[in-house]
């Protein structure tokens, strides 16, 4: 793709403008930190535009307020007191619904997460948000919680300008097929393979 230029334009009868503005499924995955934070780097850009902004944590912890969290919510609240922006929406494990990480049996673990699925799916349906970030979404699916095929069905057939996009390691197979856009994250140096541990403003 040199300077933006796409390697090929395909005959869909679609415009230059359509085919831009195609809404995308995204997909963050790998073995290496940074699938999150470019997730979050993404929705900045997508606030700015006026986005409505909806947060999904699956499995970080409910307790452990990441620095992203606190500034999304923050400009959550710019938005609501001034305008500028889009509206913020941040739910994860312990928040919102029933779906919590609470002590019990990985069936109960699965019912909570295919909860979470089944609220964005109707969220989907309602065309609630303009960018939704699914973060750490690829756990449940690898996991046998939340049924893959039905995911792909319900991103492909949703409605409106609806950006999705799904972060974590061991992205299913038919997930990526069906995405626009995939990362995929690759340890070349960590710092944790010297005996460092994780650091404020680094992980979180």
């Amino acid at each position: 793709m040199p300077q933006g230029q796409p390697s090929n334009v395909p005959d869909d009868g679609l415009t230059t403008r359509q085919r831009r503005n195609r809404p995308l499924v995204v997909v963050h995955t790998g073995e290496m930190k940074g699938k999150s934070t470019a997730a979050f780097g993404l929705a900045l850009r997508g606030w700015n535009q006026g986005w409505p902004i909806g947060v999904f944590q699956f499995v970080k912890s409910a307790k452990w307020r990441v620095g992203e969290e606190s500034a999304f919510r923050a400009l959550g609240r710019l938005h609501e007191e001034t305008g500028e922006g889009g509206p913020v929406e941040w739910h994860k494990m312990g928040e919102g619904w029933s779906w919590t990480r609470k002590k019990g049996t990985d069936e109960d673990h699965a019912a909570a997460a295919l909860e979470g699925w089944q609220e964005i799916a109707r969220r989907l349906r309602d065309e609630r948000h303009g960018l939704y970030v699914l973060d750490e979404f690829t756990y449940p699916l690898h996991w046998g919680w939340v049924d893959v095929e039905d995911v792909v069905e319900t991103l492909r057939n949703r409605t409106g300008h609806q950006h999705v996009l799904i972060t974590g390691r061991y992205a299913p197979q038919a997930l990526i097929d069906a995405a626009d856009l995939v990362m995929e994250t690759s340890k070349v140096k960590h710092p944790m393979d010297a005996g460092q541990k994780g650091q404020k403003g680094i992980e979180w």
